[in-house]
């Protein structure tokens, strides 16, 4: 009986780690990952087209990188973050947010009604940065949670400076946005 209550204690402690698992490091760069299958949306006067992107493109501006699932439910996870972003009106010459959709991630049958809504954020927020990984190549390369929304802050080298993967807590917010205006100041 005791080994199977320390053993189901050194699971418990083990949990929260494995559930933020993730492939980002501190004071490291951006695993490399290149994502063909529709790519960044790239607004032409009315139209939107695709075209291939890749991570090391992550670089020149402080940004916030954010990989959601295709569902609304994981957009909604770090919704307190993208407010508090638009509400700074962080200056576009040296912010960017970058936002890669996972499609391969969506409810079935609903991967088109996403790539239109983000189609509709492109043109509403034409200084962001909109990725659709429709095979979740991010995600695998990363080691990113199913269903998840992972918020990863960039300085202008690329290096990253935070990074979670789930949803922030409310000092996890400040904590970000206190880094950004920092970070803004030495860039």
């Amino acid at each position: 009986m005791r080994m199977r209550s320390g053993i189901a204690c050194a699971v418990g402690l083990l949990l929260p780690l494995w559930a933020a698992a993730h492939d980002f490091v501190e004071g490291q760069r951006v695993p490399p990952v290149g994502i063909a299958d529709r790519g960044e949306v790239i607004q032409q006067q009315a139209e939107s087209r695709y075209q291939p992107w890749n991570s090391a493109r992550l670089t020149g501006k402080v940004r916030v990188m954010l990989h959601i699932a295709g569902r609304l439910s994981a957009k909604d996870k770090n919704i307190a973050l993208t407010e508090a972003i638009n509400r700074a009106a962080l200056p576009p010459d040296r912010y960017q947010t970058t936002t890669i959709i996972n499609t391969d991630d969506a409810i079935t049958g609903s991967a088109l009604f996403v790539r239109r809504s983000i189609e509709a954020s492109k043109k509403a927020l034409p200084e962001s940065q909109f990725i659709i990984d429709s095979r979740g190549a991010a995600k695998r390369a990363w080691q990113l949670e199913d269903g998840g929304s992972a918020v990863v802050v960039l300085d202008p080298t690329g290096t990253v400076r935070f990074a979670r993967d789930g949803a922030l807590t409310p000092a996890e917010v400040q904590q970000v946005m206190a880094l950004l205006h920092q970070l803004l100041k030495t860039s």
